[in-house]
């Protein structure tokens, strides 16, 4: 294929350009480094570039021929709060952050697209990058959405690409309906009575109503949702009291639900409110509740038909029908991708990043985006833009 022999002669400044926002990470709505290296590469490829959509964000234009069919991809910018275990040259300089999850390699094949694209010029329509900040849990998509990007940049269909340790190396994996699951916090504040700790009856105790409670709710994937239905109920902190003769007045717990429909989403946290309840009743004592407390849920990331089929169709002719996977199963990770799925209709696959050995995992401090991949994913771009944008 011609574009993956042009995109071979531009490996080497593919994987230069990905090292270096490797090297120089930034977190949600604090990319301005990465979003100035992606701007001044846009605009000297001779694309239309804009900025300051949720905050940090680029959206760069490129039309060819006189098609009136428009559509959008997208990449993430930002990196974690992780200190990087990694020794090689180009590990993050930034103390504290790194690219764990590879949207360094995201935005690298998007930008290789482009060049290509800019360049060559095969389709007849209008294509949008879209470079997005904030997608670890800080929604920067639905920012972006909120300062009007469909509106200004009216895309008929959105797609996403996210890399996937062990899925093989340059492999896809893709199915209509969910690939990602909604995610939804919680944080929970019992307050009783505090009381010396030798004279438990002349207070409420926080602790072992909290301890009543964590196990009520893990009863709530198990015995109220459906077991057709996938979900999971997590508790994630606790926190209390600072000495040892003292039962506080009040714990803290924070977790987390995921799960593949919006009903179910509805159903635990109804659920949630009603055990704790329940458990104030129980114990005579009384409790806040809040749903993301700090940054909205993330709905689920789901693929509508004719855009899946088109993706499927785009990975089998660059990687070939046997190293396109069509059933993956769900992952209850999430990803604020849905948020632009829920606007338009279109579809988020995975790209083998190859064996995790040495814990090369999403999320883990020895991670790395494989820069083998970067040369299939930017080809994926191209021939879905070519497929998507014929001559009309």
């Amino acid at each position: 294929m011609s574009d993956v022999i042009e995109l071979k002669e531009l490996h080497d400044e593919m994987r230069h350009w990905r090292r270096h926002l490797h090297q120089y990470p930034e977190t949600a709505f604090e990319e301005r480094s990465t979003s100035d290296f992606l701007a001044n590469k846009l605009t000297k490829f001779g694309l239309e570039v804009h900025r300051g959509l949720g905050k940090t964000g680029v959206v760069a234009a490129l039309t060819a021929g006189n098609g009136g069919k428009k559509i959008a991809l997208r990449a993430d910018m930002d990196a974690l709060f992780i200190q990087e275990q990694n020794t090689f040259g180009h590990k993050s300089r930034h103390d504290g952050i790194m690219h764990a999850c590879g949207h360094d390699g995201h935005s690298t094949m998007l930008l290789g697209a482009a060049k290509y694209l800019a360049k060559n010029r095969n389709f007849n329509g209008t294509v949008y990058f879209i470079f997005q900040p904030a997608e670890e849990g800080r929604a920067g998509a639905q920012a972006m959405i909120n300062d009007g990007l469909f509106d200004r940049f009216p895309a008929e269909a959105v797609f996403g690409m996210h890399n996937f340790p062990d899925i093989a190396a340059g492999h896809f994996a893709v199915k209509p309906g969910p690939m990602m699951a909604a995610f939804d916090c919680f944080e929970i504040v019992l307050k009783g009575q505090a009381t010396h700790a030798a004279m438990p009856h002349l207070g409420n105790d926080v602790i072992v109503a909290a301890a009543q409670l964590i196990n009520n709710l893990q009863t709530i994937v198990s015995r109220t949702v459906n077991p057709a239905d996938a979900a999971v109920v997590s508790i994630t902190q606790i926190h209390a009291g600072n000495t040892w003769n003292a039962i506080p007045d009040s714990v803290l717990i924070r977790g987390t639900y995921r799960c593949f429909n919006s009903a179910v989403q509805t159903l635990i946290a109804d659920r949630i409110k009603q055990i704790v309840d329940a458990t104030c009743a129980a114990f005579a004592m009384t409790a806040d509740v809040v749903f993301n407390p700090e940054n909205p849920g993330y709905p689920v990331t789901f693929n509508t038909d004719a855009e899946t089929a088109l993706a499927l169709k785009t990975a089998a002719a660059v990687a070939g029908e046997d190293s396109v996977l069509t059933t993956p199963t769900p992952s209850m990770g999430s990803e604020d991708f849905a948020f632009m799925l829920r606007e338009k209709p279109g579809c988020y696959v995975w790209i083998g990043n190859g064996s995790s050995e040495n814990s090369c995992l999403l999320h883990n401090p020895h991670y790395d985006f494989n820069d083998d991949i970067l040369v299939i994913g930017a080809a994926y771009w191209i021939k879905l833009v070519e497929l998507t944008l014929t001559e009309e």
